[in-house]
């Protein structure tokens, strides 16, 4: 969510470059002069109206270039920064790579070590932690810039999450982190080395053109048939695992940004969360927040319209969560049963990244996922899934 907000802030102050001036005073009155009247909780007033009447005088006057170098403005503030820091980033992140390692096999042995490279607000490395922290696996967070991702300037991957095992096997992808670590947790036989061969990466151009990265089998869990038995002992409820894993990544994800982003005062609150968590400072933090809630309130209108979302993108939301506890049924406090199965932990952790937004408020008071969604949180927060494994 983070990193797609302050990397299209550049690209969306070139586009209002070249925009007839009047179009862009009516979207500019709309998005800075309501900002006070749709906050929520997360919003703090820090432009005061100077700013706003400055900037908005400027457009009626017919200097609409005012909004387009301003959204550059914020972007080259945040590169600016993210320069200054490069030298340290790289350092710290060469430092995660390179920790002197045990002479016990950390990929195939005990003391497996877990590194994970994220942006604390993304849904799917909030999948991640929640898998994590539910088994309880020790882990080390590196938090990557959005912008210039120094961070993992040393991988040709150029996405997050990334888990590093052992300081020399990297995983990919959520979901194939997530499988991958599970069927290790359960297979007695092979290492995490062999594990990972059986999600072979995939790369293709679509339809648009561009290189697409996918990966093979990455809902399944490489197990004997005798382990499957144990771990699914009721029929079908591997094939809805799976499922409901696959629905979480390629439908419920998509409506965390137009619901999170659905108004001016929902764009800030969102942004006002944002800097607070990333490496921004005072002044580069107010014109992220500023133009890049201004940046994703457009942008959000946009993935509406991709997904086919109604106008009210609440109602999507709600349905969605909904269909989610229905699936569950009555006789079951989770989608696992007693306890959560990988499913359970896909939803949460896609849902959770709306904590404390309006979003996420509206979705607990107009659903039935209130009392899943709080033992969820008692599940991970407690690690009652801690194994007695060889990890």
């Amino acid at each position: 969510m983070a990193a797609a907000s302050v990397r299209a802030l550049c690209k969306v102050g070139r586009s209002f470059l070249q925009t007839p001036a009047v179009t862009r005073s009516g979207t500019v009155s709309y998005l800075l002069g309501n900002v006070s009247g749709h906050g929520s909780r997360r919003a703090y007033a820090t432009g005061g109206p100077g700013f706003r009447s400055k900037l908005l005088s400027a457009l009626r006057a017919g200097d609409g270039r005012a909004l387009g170098s301003a959204f550059l403005l914020g972007g080259g503030l945040v590169l600016y920064q993210t320069m200054n820091l490069s030298a340290q980033e790289q350092h710290l992140a060469e430092e995660d790579r390179n920790v002197s390692q045990d002479p016990v096999d950390q990929v195939s042995g005990p003391g497996l070590k877990l590194t994970m490279y994220q942006y604390k607000t993304c849904p799917f490395c909030s999948k991640v932690r929640a898998f994590l922290d539910y088994y309880g696996l020790p882990y080390e967070i590196v938090e990557v810039n959005p912008v210039m991702r120094q961070e993992i300037k040393w991988s040709s991957y150029r996405k997050v999450p990334i888990l590093m095992v052992g300081g020399e096997l990297q995983l990919n992808d959520s979901s194939v982190i997530i499988s991958a670590i599970r069927t290790f947790m359960i297979n007695k036989e092979k290492s995490m080395t062999d594990i990972i061969r059986c999600y072979p990466e995939l790369k293709y151009v679509n339809e648009k053109g561009k290189e697409v990265t996918e990966y093979s089998n990455k809902y399944w869990l490489m197990l004997s048939e005798d382990e499957t038995g144990v771990i699914y002992p009721e029929k079908g409820t591997q094939k809805e695992e799976m499922k409901w894993r696959q629905w979480a990544d390629d439908w419920l994800v998509h409506l965390i940004s137009p619901n999170v982003y659905r108004t001016t005062g929902e764009a800030l609150a969102s942004f006002d969360y944002i800097v607070r968590e990333g490496k921004f400072g005072s002044v580069e933090g107010f014109f992220a927040k500023y133009v890049g809630a201004a940046a994703m309130y457009v942008i959000s209108k946009r993935l509406k319209s991709r997904h086919n979302l109604q106008d009210d993108v609440r109602q999507d939301l709600y349905k969605a969560v909904n269909d989610w506890v229905a699936a569950i049924g009555k006789n079951r406090k989770f989608m696992g049963g007693n306890q959560p199965n990988l499913a359970d932990l896909a939803v949460f952790g896609v849902l959770r990244v709306m904590e404390g937004l309006q979003a996420f408020d509206d979705m607990m008071r107009n659903t039935k996922v209130k009392h899943w969604y709080t033992r969820m949180q008692t599940a991970t927060l407690n690690h009652e899934g801690r194994p007695q494994s060889k990890l």
